[in-house]
């Protein structure tokens, strides 16, 4: 299996970045990109940047270098995560919206399967994050109708779907994970941390493992 890491945007993208400017998406999504891709490496899993650069790369181009693999190795033995970070605006202002959520395309895919694998390794991977969720809510960093781990469980599975670029026009089984909210104080103060960071990348390794496994049975 052919991993390829995506992450999102790039220095030249404007906005994506919390309102103090501690974080910017694209950097802190290279970060993580960066940690897992040498994590897999390191543990027999044959993985790629998809975008080393730190411009952005148009998604065309994108999703033209994933179909590459897809070509040379077949789509069933080719998968693409890519990384990035929410926002609830874009105004510059802090929100009180967090959490951690998964995306595929819409309808039944082989990426359902990946995200599934991915939703359960951070439910484990962020038990931290989840467990101090709410002392943060009373506080006010979080509203009250916010959730560690946000869902859609309509299709009886957690992922969210949407017509996103990357995942319609890659031939493999794609999905597009958003690490919590840049323009949340509580989540980007986790996001900071070597904890945090530690964190998701464990996340998306263990689920990107776990789906492998999943495949070969």
């Amino acid at each position: 299996m052919i991993v390829l890491i995506d992450n999102g945007h790039g220095e030249n993208t404007p906005g994506k970045c919390s309102p103090d400017k501690r974080l910017r998406e694209y950097k802190k999504a290279r970060e993580i990109a960066r940690r897992l891709v040498n994590t897999l490496l390191s543990n027999g899993v044959e993985a790629h940047l998809l975008v080393p650069e730190e411009t952005d790369v148009p998604l065309a181009e994108r999703c033209k270098r994933a179909n590459k693999y897809c070509d040379k190795y077949g789509a069933k033995n080719v998968l693409l995560v890519s990384i990035h970070h929410n926002a609830a605006g874009a105004d510059g202002q802090w929100k009180s919206a967090g959490g951690w959520c998964v995306y595929t395309s819409p309808g039944q895919t082989s990426a359902d399967l990946l995200a599934t694998d991915l939703w359960n390794a951070a439910e484990e991977c962020l038990k931290d994050y989840i467990g101090s969720f709410d002392a943060h809510k009373a506080k006010g960093d979080y509203d009250s109708k916010q959730k560690p781990m946000r869902a859609d469980w309509s299709d009886k599975d957690p992922d969210y779907e949407a017509r996103f670029y990357i995942l319609l026009h890659t031939k493999c089984a794609a999905v597009l994970t958003e690490n919590l909210f840049q323009d949340n104080k509580a989540d980007v103060d986790y996001l900071l941390s070597e904890e945090g960071v530690r964190s998701i990348v464990q996340l998306h390794y263990k689920g990107i493992t776990d789906y492998i496994k999943h495949t070969k049975a």
